[in-house]
């Protein structure tokens, strides 16, 4: 039964995972497309032909997301100038409407966090709008200095047309330069709003932290009488909005709570398919899970269990809001409710995966039972008494309680943490070495010790000197960012095991991919290390914004920082966004498989059909590839934002390395393509090159791969190949005259080993008999006669096999001649006894002249 409820109790956990991430992604892409500035487009370029001014052009790009109607008369210059001029305007009274608001909200950190985004959002239109009016007025300048300079006094008069185009262009140049000093006016008005707001939002911070409050018995007093009070109204508010729902929102309520349970339903089920494997507990036979297991269990059924829990309280809490059913006041009590119950949540669930008191084989920590059931309850206990402190406050403001009822609150609860601490500093957690898990324990170390009495001190301490905010604070770190930061650990941790080599063949997923898909040893390595770098990306997504909440930030300065982080990077004089820049890598991949396929589709049914040739349809498969590619990379540079017209100065750059160190892989990349136009060899062509002789077996851009008759590959620069003399022995056709040596003693009649070798090799059927097979006599050697035989074979290819049959036959066929095949001889004399004649004494025995 027991086990039964636990299987419930952890099912109850899987909640609204993906429907959390929907909503917050599509309320984050919503709002951040509500506040994008329109665009402001320039004004129309003027068209000229052969020097005659252009008539204005009859449509523009809309300004402030207004389509022109064409109705209302021609769009020109003008008129897209006094439109700017009222988006100014516009931008100008709300920037005057933002100063009044700061005034008011100076207390509502979350207001002043919506304005500082607004006011940068202005800054960025107005960095647009003045980028667009100077291109429209480089475009001026060029004109004007197309038509020259106006002529002086005593020359001749221009034309009417050139000096009223003349004129007018230097009228809407005048009117450009002075929007452009109102857009710059209104960047910096709202560059120093901005920076207001931040200096706000900063000194708030601090006095929030740093508001003293004076410590008496009057304080407590006070506060109890306001507690009792608050208590009277939120009975008289619960009571009064229940009766209000039941009686005439009743089937709002039920609505609501039905599609909520069937959300929770939803994620339930859905949680357990797909998450099952990674949150479920489950030790096959006696053996204890491993770490790699225990560390992936904890982490993920943290994560999934707490971001279901959340989907569920969010589409709960959606659903009655969106019913009506929920006042206002209610409804901050609500969502404090929620809240609450999600963070108690995750703690516990945290504090349960990483200490596991019921569960020591699953323990990532080596602690004794005792001690882990002595932590877990006293984390929890921490975690309650901060998630009741920040309830009951927004209870107490959406109340309109008085103040005192609050800093009462967390007086008590930072003083609860404190002693909570300096408690957990007593407990003896630590597991000896050869102790089992049911042991006594063993006391922290002494600096652990000694860093949780100070904190737990230092909590008191805050109180009693009257820095509550201060304490509630460091409170709210120790409990609620500590909890994330060890969730990250553990996720880091995680990916660090699944990372290891062989590591990923151990666990689940590697076992299926193994199974399923035949992964070997090396793909699953790399699958584990990326993996690895995933669950180092989940973690730090996941973790980092729930630290920078607590540490004071709001939603939407996160939201703006993403969307800063993905749509505009900012380096000097160059924006980088990395939406833009995913796109162009997504583009340039689409680009390189759509190469691909239609590289194998013209090869395998046009060429392979048409039976062109090896070579040809090499060359052609090759340039379809390098046409591809580069166009490709033209439209994902152009997708990715990146202005071409950059390019310019990096040609220059590379025509002054080119003449330096890049001349030979120039060299050898035109080379590269002559050989691919001009095919003086293809690929399977038999070729000589210098010292080298092979196959072709691929023609790049830079070299030429031939791999030899030993197997062993040679890449020759394509530059050698152009320049150096190569011979072909395929390149019109495989055709090849094969030549065979044979000699004869000078006792052989020349007449019949002639006869006998024509007779021979007309019995191949491979050799061709045009050109015929010939026999020549070449020489009347010093110990034989020679002859040489001579063929041609259609296939070169079976050059080898007929010269080894033809040996072989011409050996049978003179032994059975009686033709003898002789080897060089010598005849030396040797003469014994004196020699005839006895040199004189004087004379050279040698001789000689």
């Amino acid at each position: 039964m027991s086990e039964m409820m636990t299987k419930h109790g952890r099912a109850s956990r899987i909640l609204a995972t993906t429907l959390v991430a929907l909503q917050l992604a599509v309320l984050s892409v919503s709002s951040a497309r509500a506040q994008e500035p329109p665009a402001v487009q320039p004004p129309a370029a003027v068209q000229q032909q052969s020097g005659q001014p252009s008539a204005a052009t009859s449509a523009a790009p809309a300004v402030n997301g207004e389509t022109p109607d064409p109705n209302d008369g021609q769009v020109t210059a003008d008129s897209i100038n006094g439109k700017v001029r009222a988006n100014l305007a516009t931008i100008r009274s709300q920037l005057d409407t933002f100063r009044q608001r700061v005034q008011q909200d100076i207390d509502d950190d979350g207001s002043l966090s919506e304005l500082r985004v607004r006011a940068e959002e202005i800054v960025g239109e107005m960095q647009a709008t003045s980028s667009r009016l100077q291109d429209r007025e480089k475009q001026i300048q060029e004109r004007l200095t197309v038509l020259g300079e106006a002529p002086k006094e005593g020359q001749a008069a221009e034309p009417p047309l050139v000096a009223e185009e003349r004129s007018r262009l230097a009228n809407e140049r005048a009117e450009l330069n002075v929007v452009k000093e109102n857009a710059a006016t209104l960047s910096d008005s709202a560059n120093q709003l901005g920076n207001t707001i931040t200096n706000l939002r900063r000194n708030l911070f601090t006095q929030t932290l740093f508001r003293h409050t004076d410590m008496s018995a009057d304080l407590f007093v006070e506060a109890g009488q306001a507690t009792v009070t608050e208590v009277s109204n939120f009975v008289r508010t619960i009571s009064g909005w229940s009766g209000f729902v039941w009686s005439y929102k009743k089937y709002q309520l039920f609505g609501a709570l039905i599609l909520s349970l069937g959300a929770g339903l939803l994620f339930l089920l859905g949680g357990y398919r797909v998450f099952g494997r990674l949150i479920h507990r489950k030790v096959v036979g006696e053996e204890a899970p491993s770490y790699l297991r225990r560390l992936s269990v904890a982490f993920w059924s943290t994560v999934i269990e707490t971001m279901s829990l959340a989907a569920f309280l969010v589409s709960s809490y959606l659903f009655l809001d969106g019913f009506n059913v929920l006042r206002s006041d209610v409804s901050a009590m609500v969502a404090s409710f929620f809240g609450f119950v999600w963070f108690i949540y995750f703690v516990w669930n945290l504090t349960s995966s990483v200490l596991a008191p019921s569960e020591p084989d699953w323990r990532l920590v080596r602690i004794t039972n005792r001690g882990a059931r002595l932590l877990s309850l006293a984390v929890i206990a921490m975690a309650v008494v901060n998630g009741l402190d920040y309830m009951l406050g927004a209870i107490s403001e959406a109340l309109n309680s008085p103040l005192i009822v609050t800093i009462a609150k967390s007086i008590i609860a930072a003083f609860v943490i404190g002693l909570i601490l300096i408690g957990i500093s007593f407990v003896k957690p630590i597991m000896a070495a050869g102790e089992t898990s049911d042991g006594e324990g063993r006391p922290w170390p002494r600096m652990a010790r000694i860093l949780l009495r100070l904190a737990g001190l230092a909590l008191i301490l805050s109180v009693i000197a009257g820095y509550v905010g201060l304490a509630r604070f460091a409170a709210t770190q120790i409990v609620l960012t500590g909890a994330v930061i060890v969730l990250i650990y553990i996720g880091l941790l995680s990916g660090k095991a699944v990372s290891k080599q062989g590591a990923f063949k151990s666990t689940s997923v590697g076992a299926r991919l193994t199974e399923r898909y035949r992964f070997g040893d090396v793909g699953l390595d790399q699958t584990g290390l990326v993996a690895g770098l995933s669950i180092y990306a989940f973690a730090l997504v996941f973790g980092i914004p729930l630290i920078l909440l607590t540490w004071g930030f709001q939603l939407t300065d996160i939201e703006s920082w993403v969307y800063q982080f993905f749509t505009r990077i900012t380096i000097g004089n160059i924006s980088i966004s990395i939406v833009s820049i995913f796109g162009g890598i997504l583009l340039f991949a689409a680009g390189y498989v759509v190469t691909g396929w239609i590289q194998k589709w013209i090869d395998g049914n046009v060429m392979a059909r048409s039976q062109v040739d090896t070579g040809v349809r090499n060359s052609v498969k090759t340039g379809i590839g390098y046409l591809g590619v580069g166009m490709a990379a033209l439209i994902g540079v152009s997708a990715a934002g990146i202005d071409l017209s950059s390019f310019a100065l990096v040609a220059s750059a590379l025509s002054v390395g080119i003449g330096f160190g890049l001349q030979n892989i120039v060299s050898n990349f035109v080379s590269g393509l002559i050989l691919l136009v001009e095919r003086p060899f293809k690929v399977g062509d038999h070729v000589i090159t210098g010292t080298t002789e092979g196959i072709v077996k691929r023609i790049s851009v830079r070299a030429t791969e031939i791999e030899t008759f030993r197997k062993q590959s040679i890449i020759v620069p394509n530059s050698e190949l152009i320049n150096a003399p190569v011979g072909n022995w395929t390149h019109r056709n495989r055709i090849q005259r094969n030549e065979i040596p044979i000699s004869a003693s000078y006792d052989a009649d020349p007449d019949k080993v002639i006869e006998i070798l024509l007779g021979l090799v007309k019995e191949i059927p491979e050799v061709l008999r045009n050109p015929e097979p010939h026999v020549e006599f070449l020489r009347f050697g010093a110990s034989s006669l020679d002859f040489e035989l001579r063929y041609h074979l259609a296939d070169m290819d079976v050059g080898l096999g007929i010269r080894n049959k033809l040996r072989a036959d011409i050996l049978k066929a003179f032994r059975n001649a009686n033709i003898h095949i002789p080897f060089p001889q010598q005849e030396i004399v040797l003469h014994r006894g004196k020699p005839n004649w006895v040199p004189e004494k004087d004379e050279d025995p040698r001789g000689g002249a």
